[in-house]
């Protein structure tokens, strides 16, 4: 039997089944039916056409430029390190000749003397001159062995790991706290310890009393030092000295990462140090006063003073910065203000100091605990608090995208690796795998 054409208005009989949608159409409603559909390809057409020339418009070096930025510190700190070994190596190729020769001169100024004294004295025996005849023509020998000598050297050809430098695409929602992993691993603390923790493309650097201690991704200890310069107050790395830097009430420390030795900075002035951070020139540190000063140093050739920010530039007077942290130019600080028992977190440019974005945080206020915060992926910002045991994810454009409980009370918190998360408790550290 015969389908009505499915146009609820009209009385003909279908002649045509649109196989795309399974519905019946008379002859005039299957020619609207089709003209319909393709005059929907115009708008999807100048969509594609829009979507082709948003896509020619990405700017690559946006896209990829703090990603290339950091493979280029990364070839810049190989090449110092081959660098190094090469100096190394031509110092000791060096002193395996000097030594040789020390020898033999050595020798000589011996021979010169007894000479001497027997010119002098005028009592040369057949003896003396026979023993010295012999004395010469060995040192002559032994001369002739430095000129002619061969060093035999064994050069390994130097085996790049691909794994060595780890590319993934994340996600500009790729952290989320809602979603944030259960702990990997842990490195528990002897006794109770409110000290910050930093990282390089390595290690960690937590302060396990009395030691520091540098340790790996499996939160197994590879160094350790001991620590006998008091409270630490925070750490940071840098990528430019290849050194930490330690402050406590006073005193700024650069470690190698060989924790070969800790280098008191005496070029510094005396303050009461709080914070530090590094760029790939300069080392910024504030003061642990109200009205919170802000100091930048060079990193090279020598630590010296290059400009300072007091209040009201960097905060009010009865304000304090309790933290800050160095990204692409700007300054990421944590300030507390008593006397309107708040919380906020600013983004300041590293040049100038102006303001970019301010945001005031819902923290209960504390007098003596320090709010702190790290860096995430894309600009983004993890701001941990003690007091109220409680971390928040912060965007890009100062925004609160998500908050969560977290247990025992967290202190300090860093970005490790490329996957992980470093969370301090006065118990120890935990690691969450992102």
């Amino acid at each position: 039997m015969a389908q009505p054409c499915m146009i609820a208005t009209c009385r003909r009989v279908s002649q045509t089944l649109c196989y795309g949608c399974q519905q019946n159409f008379c002859r005039d409603h299957i020619i609207e039916h089709d003209l319909s559909l393709n005059s929907q390809l115009n708008p999807l057409s100048d969509e594609i056409n829009a979507l082709g020339e948003r896509l020619k418009s990405v700017n690559l070096e946006n896209a990829i430029g703090n990603s290339r930025k950091k493979l280029e510190q990364w070839r810049i700190d190989c090449h110092k390190t081959i660098d190094d070994f090469f100096e190394q190596k031509c110092h000791e190729l060096d002193r395996c000749i000097r030594k040789k020769m020390e020898k033999q001169r050595e020798e000589i100024r011996r021979i010169r003397i007894k000479m001497s004294d027997l010119i002098r004295e005028q009592e040369a025996t057949h003896k003396d001159i026979d023993l010295l005849t012999i004395t010469v023509r060995d040192l002559e020998h032994e001369i002739n062995k430095i000129e002619q000598i061969l060093f035999q050297i064994e050069i390994k050809s130097l085996v790049l790991d691909d794994n060595l430098i780890y590319i993934e695409n994340l996600d500009i929602n790729h952290f989320d706290l809602i979603s944030l992993s259960s702990i990997y691993k842990t490195i528990n603390y002897p006794r109770e310890n409110w000290t910050p923790l930093t990282c390089n493309n390595q290690y960690l650097l937590i302060h396990q009393e009395p030691n520091l201690c540098l340790v790996d991704q499996n939160l197994n200890i590879i160094k350790q030092n001991s620590w006998i310069y008091g409270t630490i107050y925070d750490m940071c790395w840098s990528s430019t000295l290849n050194r930490f830097i330690v402050i406590n009430g006073s005193d700024v420390f650069f470690i190698d990462e060989n924790f070969i030795s800790i280098e008191n900075i005496q070029t510094l002035q005396k303050c009461k140090w709080l914070s530090c951070t590094t760029s790939e020139t300069s080392l910024f540190l504030s003061t642990k006063v109200w009205g919170s000063s802000i100091m930048e140093f060079s990193l090279l050739p020598t630590i010296k003073l290059i400009k300072q920010w007091q209040s009201p530039d960097t905060c009010t007077r009865d304000e304090v910065i309790n933290g800050i942290v160095y990204n692409n130019d700007t300054l990421a600080m944590m300030i507390k203000n008593p006397s309107e028992k708040t919380i906020h977190i600013e983004i300041r440019s590293s040049i100038t100091l102006d303001r970019i974005w301010s945001l005031k945080l819902n923290i209960a206020y504390s007098q003596n605990i320090r709010t702190r915060c790290c860096l995430l992926p894309n600009d983004q910002w993890l701001v941990v608090d003690r007091n109220t045991s409680r971390i928040f994810h912060i965007t890009k454009d100062g925004k609160v995208k998500s908050s969560s409980a977290y247990n025992p009370p967290p202190f300090c918190a860093v970005l490790f690796d490329h996957n992980m998360l470093a969370i301090s408790t006065a118990r120890g550290v935990n690691i969450h795998k992102l």
